[in-house]
């Protein structure tokens, strides 16, 4: 499995929840033996992932002769039956064989030519010292590309993240949420598709199923379990609030398209107007994504709207869950101190943290 780096262990718990029970956590991935039903569950269920890898083949090369004699060996007819068109991808560090090109091109000539019109397959090949590590993906389009978010505000948060956050701070499904920095509305909308027992890939296509060993069978399971969503009035309040008027529109119109518009509150209004949507009901969380300054507004003061979070949350949201992912850990000071490091990611070749603690 392939994820953000920094959300290695949500993924591992998210496979023991599917009954994957031994997995080895590296920087960026997670490794494990999958049957084709859990191959199948992970590519539906897994909402922190951005690809399954299928490892088709390891060998240690040092010449291209040699990488083209491996390369002969493999069987490729598990995953190419001559109608999808190879896509390599190629990437080496401290190889002898360092021209990715050059290997790439070793690659596409031992692989099935397929049909140019016909559908992608992506091979991944990775050499480290030598030592190439060949994989096939299963999932097509990235996991984290979940099909709704065509409108995008300032600096979007990946989905898969807004899912990790959503775990990491330990958001109950069946209480309110509020994001009142929403943007595009991505932690909105994933909470809201989480509480409506949907799977996160229910619904779309992935490469396996083009696969010559995909089992239909196996597959009519597996979509029986993807769920169907529960009844609106059984949904917890969830809230998109935004200053900026066209950031909550593009939240709408993304939250349409999800299928979850009906299930989120969108607010346009200053982190100044927050309150308790629900003062009589269970706590919940308050998770947000604020700037980042250099992100978005390298020369802007960030400290007044930070500690304007903490203390409206610490006012209007007493008692609540707070999680707040930064790229600056003494801004999160503003927000209140003591918050705990839930998190450590690395997003578009930056570090973040996700800061957690309580309102109040």
């Amino acid at each position: 499995m392939v994820c953000p780096p920094g959300l290695e262990q949500l993924v591992a718990t998210e496979l023991a929840a599917l009954a994957v029970r031994q997995t080895r956590t590296e920087k960026g991935g997670v490794t494990c033996r999958l049957t084709s039903r859990q191959l199948y569950l992970a590519n539906v269920f897994l909402s922190c992932a951005t690809r399954v890898l299928v490892r088709v083949a390891t060998f240690t090369v040092r010449s291209f002769a040699d990488l083209e004699r491996r390369l002969g060996q493999v069987d490729w007819s598990e995953w190419f039956d001559g109608s999808s068109r190879p896509r390599v991808r190629v990437s080496t560090r401290r190889s002898m064989l360092w021209h990715d090109a050059a290997v790439g091109e070793r690659f596409e000539s031992a692989l099935p030519k397929g049909s140019p019109d016909g559908p992608e397959q992506l091979l991944v090949a990775r050499a480290v010292k030598d030592r190439f590590v060949v994989s096939v993906d299963s999932s097509g389009a990235a996991l984290h590309q979940r099909g709704w978010r065509l409108d995008q505000a300032k600096a979007p948060l990946r989905e898969s993240v807004a899912a990790g956050l959503l775990l990491a701070c330990g958001w109950d499904p069946s209480t309110p949420l509020v994001d009142p920095m929403c943007g595009s509305g991505t932690i909105a909308i994933e909470a809201a598709i989480r509480a409506s027992g949907y799977a996160p890939g229910v619904g779309r296509e992935f490469s396996f199923q083009r696969w010559p060993t995909f089992q239909p069978g196996t597959w009519a399971s597996v979509t029986a379990e993807t769920g169907s969503a529960s009844a609106a009035t059984d949904q917890p309040t969830i809230v998109a609030a935004d200053r900026d008027a066209g950031a909550v529109e593009s939240a709408r119109a993304n939250a349409e398209r999800a299928g979850v518009a009906d299930r989120i509150q969108f607010v346009n209004a200053p982190i100044s107007a927050l309150e308790n949507p629900e003062p009589e009901g269970e706590p919940g969380h308050l998770i947000t994504n604020p700037p980042w300054g250099g992100r978005v507004s390298a020369g802007d003061d960030l400290r007044n709207l930070y500690a304007t979070l903490g203390r409206v949350g610490n006012e209007n949201l007493a008692g609540w869950g707070l999680g707040v992912l930064v790229a600056d850990r003494d801004l999160a000071r503003q927000v209140r101190p003591g918050l705990t490091e839930s998190l450590q990611l690395e997003l578009g070749g930056r570090h973040a943290w996700l800061l957690t603690g309580r309102c109040g």
